[in-house]
């Protein structure tokens, strides 16, 4: 699933800072390259015992990632249900209350991304 109209596709942000406000708000950058990078939430569904992670795709646009000044811009902002072994699937529907979680976390990061 796409998240629309988040108000992050398209902010700019270095390295350091943008690591921070991940921290700071429960995003983990799990996968990352020279050019790009990608942070992740995980929600736990307790009802289902199913777990989804909201994804926010990033690329370099000035430097690389191991520099701390490195400017990324973020691409998309998405999630998925995780699969065993391993892996997400982005075409099963997401219940509201992950959804509601999902559009909080995205308001938060934003928030703290712009202060």
């Amino acid at each position: 699933m796409i998240f629309e109209n988040t108000g992050l596709v398209g902010l700019k942000s270095d390295l350091a800072f943008l690591d921070e406000v991940a921290e700071k708000t429960g995003f983990v950058r799990w996968q990352w390259e020279y050019t790009r990078a990608t942070y992740d939430y995980k929600i736990e569904d307790k009802d289902t015992n199913s777990e989804y992670f909201l994804r926010m795709n990033t690329r370099a646009v000035e430097g690389k990632l191991e520099k701390p000044h490195a400017v990324l811009e973020i691409e998309a902002v998405y999630m998925g249900k995780a699969t065993f072994p391993h892996g997400l699937e982005y075409e099963t529907p997401i219940p509201s209350k992950i959804l509601n979680v999902a559009n909080q976390k995205i308001q938060q990061f934003k928030a703290a991304l712009e202060a």
